[in-house]
This record gives C-alpha cells, structure tokens and sequence, in this order.
C-alpha cells in the first residue's frame, strides 16, 4: 500500500490535509480528508456568563466570526426570552449581509477562481492572488473593493471590522447613524455592480472547465438550509431538508435540531461527523445546498441567476464544483438585500435593545446561515445564567462527510498509477475548496483522533507506530 498526501491543503481557513491511498495496482483503495487542528472552544464556554458568549465565540474564526456572534445573540435571547426590537433585527440582518458580501468576494476572487482564471496546472507558486493580479489587476481590484465594502458594513453596524460586538442581550448596542446609512447604501449599490460582473466570469469558468464540474466532486446528496415562506433566509427561519429530487424531507425550527440531526466521531479527524436522521442521512450546506431548498431567492437579480443556474444545470443538481455558481448568486443576493435594508428609513431608529432581566429559559438555540453553510449553538445555563453545557454544529461540520466522499471519488477518478502530477493532487485539493471549508469554526470538540508517531529507516519504510487515542 502506497500512501500520496496532500498537507497542507492550500487557500482555506484552517489547517487540514489528506491522504489517498493506493493499492498495489496503483488504483486508490481509500481518501480521506483530515482535520489536524482542535480548536475546543466547546470547553472553553463552559463556567461562562452566557451574556459573553456572543463576545467569546466570535474568536473561534477571524473570516466568519459575525455568523458565531449572531447565532450566539439568538441563543441568549431565547434564554432571557428578550422579544427584539424591529429595528434590530434589521441591523442584524445587515451585519449577516456584510459578513457574506465580505467572505464570498474573498473566496470567489481570492481562493477559488486562480484555479480557473490561471488553470489548475498552472505553476503551484503563483496559482494564487498574486498571479491573479498579475493576470488579471482589474479583477483584483473588483475583488478588493468587494471585500472593503463587506468589511465596512460590518465594522458600521457590528462595531468592530473583526470580532463584531454589537448584538447584545435583547438586541443591539447602537443605532446606525443617518450619515453611516447613507455612506453605506452608496457602498450597497456598488455591491450590486461588483455582483452583476462576477456572474457571467464565474460561469464562464463552469463551461470552460465543465469535464471537472461534471465528472470530480459529484455526488448525490440531501441538501439542508434556513428559509422562510419559500425563500432565502440567512437570519431566522426554518430549518428544510430536501432530498436529490427537490422533494422535502423536513422543515423544523433551530431549536428542534436534535430531533432531525445527529453526530459522531471518526477516528481520523477533530472534525465531528453529522446526518439526517431521515432520508439516507448524508446532506449538504452552504451555497449550493441553500440555492437547493428554496423556491426562490426572494431579490430581483439573484432570482434571474437562479432561474439561468436552474436552466443549465437541474433543479437540484449536485456537483460539488457548482459551489462556485451558487456563491456567485448569493453574493447578489446578498448586495441586493443589504442595499434594500439601507434603504429602509426605520434601519436608523434609535429603538435596538430590549431589557433583559435575568433567564427565563436554562436553554437557548441560535441558528443562522453562516457563510459556509447552517450553523448551531446552543447553550445550556443554570438559575445563575453560567454556561454548563455548549454544543456548535458549524457548516464545515454539517459538510465534512462530503468533502470527504469528494476526496475520495476525485481520487478514483484521477488517480491510476504512483506517477501523479501536482496538477492532478490540485483538482483533489479543487474538491475541498469548492466547500470553501472552515475548519478552525469546525474544530470544537474533542473526537477520536489519535496521536501517531512514526518511526521510519532510511529507506522510508516504517519501522514502528506508537499510537495514543
């Protein structure tokens, strides 16, 4: 047995790796992608006041940590059983939009698209933003301008340009000013015009590279995401399930999650595993999985591109590279939804925060649409409101069985023999980027992987292995 191992992965958050093993043939017999970071903040909430935890989890991640300070406000909501004001709902569905417009500019532009652009045997030194730039300085700069204005949004209405603070105990903190608003609508419509021009360049690069789009990553799944009446929700919703003919399977609010989801562990990886405990069990999140569930986007321009996606490529269609296509069009979705907000006169009432005056309730669920895909918290209080117990089920939780299954069926397919290019090991590594994966935010409790060591001579055979589970 002969073992190909790709670590790091390159252009996602996180440390991980995998490793493909081939036969004696030269055929692969397994794939496996690996979570090789703990990040255990699990543990590190419980003894905690449970009004600091949407100041706490934001560290879990510095690319998504508004989803984690939002998902976590919900959940001490719920606890204190605060009712929010209208106005803040709406600056925390403004803080969700500028998270999004922010990652998905970064990811679609930065991460993803040099594998495209530049070609995914292109040299491995610059396949990355600094041949984008070289190649392409106009689109860096779009890219740019994108992430600022995410950045912006997000810095103005969550207090912070990382780590947002903002949402508090029954609301918000602070009311957007008339001014801010302004500055940021002007923002908002450029947003729209970044969106409008990433749409036929990422779909381009779908037909250009359509042998990979069709034939690596695909694999047929569940899909599950929030919506509500139908369309695209990012903030409150219910949670549905479909299966790979757009028949729906479920559709439960947050908190009832562990009535529908169930999770374990494997012996390869921090990650923690998830299924559905109807349909076959294997699902998807993220972009692909919400444009998916829904029946509509609910925004004027992301509706035409849906309806064009749908046109070419089914109602559900399932291969894994189609991230890119459906990240394209949230990214519209989401332009088009913040400018909308901004242009609301009432996002600038100065009524954000209702008062809270102890727990109501010993469990509260907080259940948003990360960038990445669903994410949970819920946290378990005593009389006191100190945190006993906190479980989080991230995006790339919910995604990891199928970057592992992409893994693998990529390796089938573009592996035979011992001899593999680089550029072969990057469209492995092409699988895992179209999840866009966090994998510190999915980090957060102890699994069953093992410590290895392993002794080998000079011939690189192994001599010994000491394991420590």
């Amino acid at each position: 047995m002969k073992k190909l191992t790709i670590s790091p992965l390159t252009r996602i958050e996180g440390h991980a790796s995998v490793t493909i093993n081939l036969n004696d043939k030269g055929e692969v017999a397994d794939a496996h992608f690996h979570a090789t970071e703990l990040r255990g903040f699990e543990k590190f909430l419980e003894g905690a006041a449970v009004e600091e935890a949407p100041r706490i989890t934001p560290r879990i991640c510095g690319i998504c940590p508004t989803a984690h300070h939002l998902a976590s406000a919900k959940a001490v909501d719920e606890i204190f059983g605060a009712q929010i004001p209208e106005t803040a709902v709406k600056l925390r569905r403004l803080l969700a939009m500028g998270q999004l417009i922010h990652s998905h500019a970064l990811h679609l532009f930065m991460l993803s698209l040099p594998d495209y652009i530049l070609g995914p045997d292109y040299n491995p030194a610059l396949r990355n933003v600094v041949g984008l730039v070289q190649a392409n300085p106009e689109l860096a700069r779009m890219a740019i301008e994108g992430r600022k204005i995410g950045q912006r949004i997000t810095e103005w209405v969550g207090g912070k340009p990382i780590h947002a603070v903002s949402a508090v105990p029954g609301g918000m903190a602070f009311s957007l000013t008339g001014e801010k608003r302004a500055e940021l609508e002007a923002m908002a419509k450029r947003s729209v015009e970044i969106a409008r021009l990433a749409w036929p360049l990422v779909m381009q690069q779908m037909d250009k590279y359509g042998d990979l789009v069709n034939g690596i990553g695909t694999m047929q799944s569940d899909f599950v995401g929030l919506t509500r009446n139908g369309q695209m929700e990012f903030y409150d919703g219910n949670v549905r399930a479909v299966d790979a003919n757009a028949a729906q399977l479920a559709d439960f609010p947050g908190k009832d999650y562990l009535g529908y989801i169930e999770e374990a562990a494997e012996a390869y990886s921090y990650m923690k595993f998830t299924k559905l405990k109807k349909g076959n069990g294997f699902y998807r999140v993220g972009p692909l999985a919400r444009v998916n569930v829904v029946d509509s986007i609910g925004t004027p321009e992301a509706d035409k591109m849906l309806a064009e996606f749908r046109q070419k490529y089914g109602r559900v269609p399932q291969q894994s590279l189609l991230y890119h296509a459906a990240r394209a069009i949230e990214y519209m979705a989401a332009s088009e939804a913040a400018l909308a907000l901004l242009q609301d006169p009432s996002i600038t009432d100065k009524n954000v925060r209702t008062p809270v005056t102890g727990v109501k309730n010993t469990r509260g669920v907080g259940v948003v649409e990360a960038t990445r895909g669903t994410l949970i918290h819920d946290y378990t209080v005593d009389e006191k409101g100190f945190i006993t117990k906190a479980n989080l089920i991230v995006a790339t939780g919910h995604n990891n069985r199928a970057i592992d299954r992409g893994v693998l069926q990529a390796s089938q397919k573009l592996i035979h023999g011992d001899n593999v290019s680089e550029g072969t090991l990057n469209r492995i590594e092409m699988v895992v980027r179209a999840y866009d994966p966090c994998v510190s935010c999915a980090t957060h409790a102890i699994g069953r992987m093992p410590m290895i060591l392993t002794v080998m001579d000079s011939e690189g055979r192994i001599v010994r292995e000491v394991r420590r589970c």
